[in-house]
């Protein structure tokens, strides 16, 4: 009889010593956004600084929904201190690179001036480039360009083969490896999802924005004291994963189903193939025959469903992201709720990697039940009740069942739960900094003022500026931080300036390639996707 995925067995074994080194081989990756801001603190018009290399091609810098609104990539690592070096090199290479611009410092943008304002990402004029920014335009089309602006840190991870063959024997299965992976990484996810809401609460650090996020769009946020340029919800943790942010109401009636791979990959390609009416009346052509959106489905691909969590496979050139997945299983998930801390010159610390882990360890080793439709609105309640709310002594919380819980006792006992998996994670370390970690995030719990959108809050009542002056003093403090600080080794230099070298010509010789007419080009990528769930087992 196999084990159960919290069988104290399992967890005894990992805790002994000679399988302790199976969770030194956690494989961690960054994705971080910013946008370029102007010395005024209005959203740059300027393109890619070309000292920063190709946005198509380059590895580790790159561009995300608009040409001013920067994309860093770490390499994944297994060393904590390697993933934060690497960051913080790549924030000093930008820094040198935007000369009179700066890196703003927050999840919500810097001062807009409508759509007009926002430039689409510019990739050249190879099918590849073309394809990535018409996905861009369409996106424009359906949201509007002004949300695409809200920037966030995405976290990569993955947990090592040999932690997935120990774990495999220990609990009996006889699946090919790759197909346990995939599945317990599911299982991981749905539970993920049942709990995230707690992120939102710790990492949130989006209660306030600037008027000119709103400005013509319907809110019920209030101004700051009196403050026209400010606005914000008392008890609010993230805007950026509510109605205002990357949310999509055309979305919230799409059931993705996490029940396996092929359940999850079918949602997904059903929601590519079937189209919208709202995205049929903008069409996939204008009348001069330019791209509007590469289709009029409810998705253009499956990048643009806006979910808290990715299972994810590394795909190869010209492959759909659910084709990989479907062909090799699930090679590591992406955390995507977490919102930029303005008070770490990079956007987050160490303490919030170490508390994820503690988390997604806890999500992998509890039981994990199937999901259902039902249970996604119940997530999505509950994210939005934290969203605007978190921060509020009398909020309740739905839990499995549907019945309300108080906000802090849930919260509590979630990460008491989660403290056999610090002690687990400490052990393998051997330091104690992963139950630090989770003692700290206790502590905002009992105390909402310690958490990012409760300092946020704070600061801006104390400073009295608006939202943009505010961020935009922080950004340069950060900015004059990494100028004025240990600049990258000499070795460290030429290697970005080589990356950035390399992609230029890397796209040059892309684009002097032949093209095939791109309508062939898309028909074939999109030819992909009828197929694809049909290699998972």
């Amino acid at each position: 009889m196999p084990l159960s995925n919290n069988s104290p067995t399992t967890f005894q074994s990992l805790a002994d010593v000679p399988n302790r080194p199976l969770l030194l081989g956690i494989l961690r990756g960054i994705e971080k956004e910013g946008l370029r801001a102007s010395p005024a603190g209005a959203i740059a018009q300027t393109s890619h600084p070309r000292r920063l290399g190709s946005a198509l091609c380059h590895p580790l810098i790159t561009t995300d929904y608009s040409e001013a609104l920067l994309e860093f990539i770490t390499p994944p690592t297994h060393r904590l201190d390697s993933l934060f070096q690497c960051l913080d090199e790549i924030h000093y290479v930008c820094h040198v690179a935007l000369e009179d611009e700066t890196l703003w410092a927050n999840s919500m943008p810097c001062d807009l001036a409508g759509d007009a304002s926002v430039p689409i990402a510019d990739y050249g004029t190879s099918n590849r480039g073309r394809m990535k920014s018409t996905y861009r335009i369409g996106l424009g089309h359906r949201y509007g360009r002004v949300m695409q602006t809200v920037a966030g840190i995405h976290y990569n991870f993955s947990l090592p083969h040999a932690f997935w063959a120990f774990l495999q024997q220990l609990e009996g299965s006889t699946e090919d490896l790759q197909d346990f992976i995939s599945r317990r990484y599911f299982d991981l996810i749905r539970n993920f999802r049942r709990h995230y809401w707690l992120l939102i609460y710790l990492f949130g650090a989006s209660p306030a924005l600037g008027a000119t996020f709103v400005s013509g769009r319907p809110h019920q946020l209030l101004p700051l004291k009196n403050n026209p340029n400010t606005f914000y919800l008392q008890f609010a943790t993230s805007l950026r994963m509510g109605d205002l942010g990357y949310q999509s109401s055309a979305q919230e009636g799409l059931h993705v189903c996490y029940n396996s791979a092929r359940s999850y990959s079918q949602s997904l390609v059903a929601a590519i193939n079937t189209p919208y009416p709202a995205y049929e009346q903008i069409g996939a052509t204008s009348a001069a025959g330019d791209y509007n959106q590469l289709n009029t489905g409810l998705l253009q691909i499956e990048n643009e469903f806006y979910s808290a969590i990715r299972p994810k496979r590394t795909a190869k050139a010209g492959e759909t992201a659910l084709t990989a997945l479907c062909s090799r299983g699930v090679e590591y998930i992406e955390i995507r709720c977490l919102d930029i801390n303005p008070f770490e010159p990079n956007g987050l610390s160490k303490d919030q990697i170490r508390f994820l882990d503690a988390f997604l360890l806890h999500c992998l080793l509890t039981p994990s039940a199937g999901s259902s439709s039902s249970e996604t609105l119940r997530i999505l309640r509950n994210q939005k009740a934290v969203v605007t709310r978190g921060r509020d002594p009398n909020l309740l919380l739905e839990d499995g069942a549907g019945v309300q819980q108080p906000f802090a006792q849930s919260a509590l006992a979630l990460t008491q739960a989660m403290e056999p998996m610090a002690r687990l994670l400490d052990a393998a370390h051997g330091d104690s900094l992963h139950l630090v970690a989770l003692q700290q995030q206790i502590e905002n719990i009992k105390c909402p003022a310690g958490t990012p959108s409760g300092k946020v809050m704070a600061a801006l009542q104390a400073s009295e500026q608006s939202f943009t002056e505010w961020a935009l003093r922080l950004s340069r403090q950060h900015r004059d931080g990494y100028l004025r600080g240990p600049a990258p080794n000499v070795n460290r230099r030429n290697y970005f300036r080589h990356l950035a070298e390399d992609s230029l010509l890397s796209q040059a010789k892309e684009e002097g390639e032949p093209q095939q007419d791109f309508a062939e080009y898309l028909r074939n990528y999109y030819a992909q996707y009828p197929v694809c769930t049909g290699r998972l087992a």
